[in-house]
């Protein structure tokens, strides 16, 4: 039998971008921001040399007035650097920012009782029909260019930017390395002010650069503690106690921002596991149940000193305990929660020494605040917080309700990453009759076009089918080059915009559920729709008679997927439908609502 040989897989392997040439590298190197007095090329080794990064994990950008660089609310895993030209930063928050319609986003309107009555009798009798008069309206954002390469801009861009607060900002600077990182969605739009030039490096590349050059780590760590840091831990249950009233006491005020700033000052920003392309996600996920955690970073283990309380940033964190020859998964944290408090605080108050009782890994890939023992000590046990506060209840909610659970489906449910899902449609096969009257009400909710299969992995009686998930972390949002699927801001549900969609399937290959399907588009009359100009000297629109050689362009693509029922009034019409009670949306990421559905 003779053995099956392939190529070891390797750091560049897959290139940012094809379109990097050594030329670029060479004029990228003589600018001031690579200079050797800037950055000293002997620190990098002869496997990852500076001038490799550039080549590989980077791509240049030449962007014109308006175009949108980034969109407030996409998950990204690059950060820019301004080369030349300017700017324009989103600084407006709350209800003044930005609209999504000038992003080249949908907005989700609701159907009123009537509109929603009247999809009995309105339904196409074409399958994934368009109304293309809609698409030739006059829109705040139009596109340009072809595939992935595609870019969106702001129609009328000078009167758009005077009508919302925005700084503007000139080379050379860098910005988004904050969300690249932290694999955290962006916090604001940004969009080219005039003629500029950016170098868009993947967070590889910035992390292998940040490693070797101390000045930019150290800017980095500075913006981080200044902005992402600050937001992360006022959003933090355990520090509530520093947000003081505007009434407050001077001296009040003072003693807070004092211990406010401890935190800022000593707190620990970490990664932990693999995240180097998307595609690897997907195969994580299709590892099935694992006999051994080794392919996930151990990022405390068990018996080892708390050296502090971890807040999980972005990611998933396994929490396991040895049993037996392996591990037994007892839990699972998603971004906001911690580990390590009960270890510290019982430590804190014996004053005898504590190991921790569980091991907490990265699966994937996680990002993490770690506030050292003392400063928790300080900041949080000394200034008589009371525990078990909020969040440690819900901790210690989390864990009893997780031991509730068959061991079988929490592993089951972990090792293929469902507990990423917010809305994961799960079905009881006891109860299922196979009556497929979800699969209709979801079809005659969408004008005739089901957009979830009831198919998918099985543990014992119950079944996760493939529709979207609305994870918590959306791997399929990472390269739409349009922004067209995005999440919902007031709702939270990813969606995606069939007007600005370009069909170039990056999100239906990212995402690891086989939640996303690509469509061909019909017109009213049942025919396919073809793109306006296919080739250099071949045009063709709605109003084109389809001719025998037109027979081999390829059509419009759209990506289709479960958008949960956002326009109806009764929400998902899957739910609704099931005359069995067999069909459920649940947060697996909320052990206690998805162990009262599972044990009922």
């Amino acid at each position: 039998m003779s053995a099956v040989q392939i190529s070891r897989p390797d750091r560049w392997g897959v290139p940012f971008s094809d379109q990097m040439t050594d030329e670029d590298v060479e004029r990228l190197l003589k600018l001031r921001l690579f200079r050797e007095d800037q950055i000293d090329p002997g620190r990098f080794s002869k496997r990852l040399p500076l001038a490799g990064i550039l080549r590989n994990d980077a791509c240049l950008r030449r962007c014109t007035e308006g175009e949108i660089i980034i969109r407030q609310g996409d998950w990204g895993n690059s950060a820019f650097f301004l080369l030349s030209g300017a700017i324009r930063i989103e600084i407006e928050r709350g209800r003044n920012r930005f609209p999504a319609e000038l992003l080249g986003r949908a907005p989700v309107r609701r159907r009123s009782f009537l509109e929603a009555l009247s999809q009995l009798w309105n339904r196409s009798p074409h399958a994934e029909q368009r109304d293309l008069e809609s698409w030739s309206t006059e829109s705040s954002s139009m596109s340009r260019g072809q595939g992935r390469d595609t870019r969106v801009y702001l129609q009328d861009f000078s009167s758009v930017v005077d009508r919302y607060k925005t700084t503007r900002v000139e080379a050379v600077e860098f910005f988004g390395e904050q969300s690249a990182l932290g694999r955290i969605e962006r916090t604001a739009s940004v969009f080219a002010d005039g003629e500029c030039e950016l170098l868009e490096i993947r967070w590889q590349g910035i992390r292998d650069i940040m490693s070797r050059v101390p000045w930019l780590r150290d800017r980095i760590d500075e913006r981080f503690r200044t902005w992402g840091l600050r937001t992360f831990l006022r959003n933090s249950p355990f520090f509530e106690h520093l947000t003081v009233n505007e009434s407050a006491p001077e001296k009040t005020k003072k003693k807070m921002d004092s211990l406010y700033e401890r935190i800022v000052r000593e707190a620990e920003f970490e990664s932990y596991g693999s995240f180097d392309r998307v595609d690897r996600f997907t195969k994580l996920v299709e590892q099935g149940n694992a006999t051994s955690l080794a392919h996930e970073a151990l990022i405390a283990g068990e018996g080892d000193y708390p050296n502090g309380v971890i807040l999980i940033r972005s990611g998933l964190g396994r929490v396991s305990h040895v049993h037996n020859n392996g591990h037994r998964t007892i839990s699972y944290l998603t971004p906001g929660q911690a580990f390590g408090v009960e270890e510290v605080t019982e430590a804190w108050r014996t004053g005898a020494p504590v190991h921790l009782k569980h091991s907490l890994r990265a699966i994937g890939y996680v990002t993490a605040v770690v506030i050292p023992t003392a400063v928790f000590e300080e900041v949080v046990l000394d200034a008589g917080v009371r525990l078990p506060d909020r969040s440690m209840k819900r901790l210690t909610d989390t864990e009893s309700a997780s031991s509730q659970m068959d061991p079988g489906l929490l592993e089951f449910l972990v090792e293929r990453r469902f507990v990423n899902g917010t809305q994961s449609m799960l079905i009881d096969l006891d109860r299922c009759t196979r009556c497929d009257d979800c699969v209709r009400a979801c079809a005659a909710t969408h004008d005739g076009n089901p957009r979830f299969l009831r198919d998918g992995p099985v543990h014992g009686r119950f079944m996760v089918a493939n529709a979207c998930m609305h994870c918590a972390d959306p791997v399929c949002m990472i390269q739409c080059p349009t922004g067209a699927i995005h999440r919902n801001v007031l709702e939270g549900q990813v969606v995606i915009n069939d007007q600005t969609c370009i069909g170039c399937t990056a999100c239906a290959n990212n995402c690891p559920y086989d939640a996303i399907r690509m469509v061909q588009i019909r017109d009213d009359r049942g025919e396919l729709v073809y793109p306006t100009h296919v080739s250099g000297s071949c045009e063709a629109d709605e109003s084109t008679p389809i001719t025998p050689d037109m027979k081999e362009w390829e059509p419009i693509e759209k990506a289709t997927k479960c958008d949960l029922c956002a326009d109806q009034l009764t929400g998902p019409a899957c739910v609704n439908a099931c005359p069995h009670d067999a069909l459920v949306r649940l947060n697996l990421g909320s052990h206690e609502v998805a162990v009262e559905w599972l044990n009922r």
